[in-house]
């Protein structure tokens, strides 16, 4: 084959186009537990709000809430992924050689967001939150039912087992963790016959590139267990969950609607999710919230 302006324009778009083939194949996941946060920066400034307390009649003059804040940033990175293609490949008509391997660059970019929500999640036990405890802790700050300020846990048990955790999914707006994207992947490519890699080693470069970064977010819509997945750590799990309230004393309204866990706990979740019974007694929490199992959570 040879090589032209008209040669490599083609190429480029044939490279492009299966990358996309492979980029689209992915069905990416993370959005379950992950709010997308556009950013327009290098880096984004969370204020992590108290909760304000529930809505009173309006007697007399309002009651100011005072949205009391502590500043917490999660700055932007910047990922790539390059193939290089020998330039006597392509003049040796090879170009079909190297269209599974751009597909399969598509699919590794596409779940690349995966791989980062979902390990960050169960690292949730040592990593810190915006409060400043590890996102699973037993004292992060929270008010019972008489309006006092107590410590309220979303981490059970310390066994050497893979983590499972239940969830309140249920909000568009809120999530457990957070997903910030300041630019989508990008394909580019460097064929010019100027260019020191073309010139200095016959190889064209295709890469794909994007920034985007991930981290905790609201503590309260999960609690991750480190103990047996049982009936009995289900529902105390949940009880965790529900057992939040606002400063006035109403509740945070949290409420289980998902059991997340890896292929390890899959048996023990599907028997307490569909079983009729369980140990000869009636299944109470058949079909009580949905299950999602991860690969990344073992």
């Amino acid at each position: 084959m040879n090589i032209t302006t008209d040669t490599l324009r083609l190429l480029n778009q044939g490279f492009n186009a299966a990358f996309i083939r492979g980029f689209e194949s992915v069905p990416s996941s993370y959005g379950l537990v992950a709010m997308t946060i556009p950013s327009t920066s290098d880096a984004e400034n969370y204020g992590w709000m108290k909760d304000l307390p529930g809505m009173r009649e309006w007697i007399g003059q309002r009651v100011y809430n005072n949205l009391e804040s502590t500043d917490a940033v999660i700055r932007n990175r910047h990922w790539e992924h390059t193939i290089s293609v020998n330039r006597n490949d392509i003049e040796d008509d090879k170009i079909g050689l190297y269209a599974p391997r751009f597909s399969m660059q598509g699919e590794n970019v596409a779940r690349h967001p995966d791989d980062l929500v979902w390990g960050l999640l169960k690292e949730g036990f040592t990593v810190k939150g915006f409060d400043g405890q590890p996102f699973f802790d037993a004292d992060h700050q929270g008010w019972n039912r008489d309006k006092e300020e107590v410590s309220w846990s979303n981490a059970l048990g310390n066994a050497a087992t893979a983590p499972w955790f239940v969830m309140d999914l249920s909000r568009a707006w809120m999530k457990p963790l957070i997903f910030q994207s300041r630019k989508t992947p990008e394909f580019v490519s460097r064929t010019a016959a100027s260019d020191p890699t073309v010139f200095d080693n016959n190889t064209y470069l295709f890469g794909a590139d994007a920034r985007y970064n991930a981290a905790f977010g609201f503590h309260q819509l999960a609690v991750g267990v480190r103990e047996a997945l049982t009936a009995l750590h289900f529902d105390s799990a949940r009880k965790m969950l529900a057992g939040q309230f606002r400063p006035d004393g109403s509740p945070l309204g949290v409420m289980a609607t998902h059991l997340v866990c890896g292929p390890t706990n899959e048996m023990a979740a599907r028997q307490l999710l569909n079983a009729e019974f369980i140990e000869g007694s009636t299944n109470i929490w058949k079909g009580a919230v949905q299950l999602h199992v991860s690969p990344w959570l073992e």
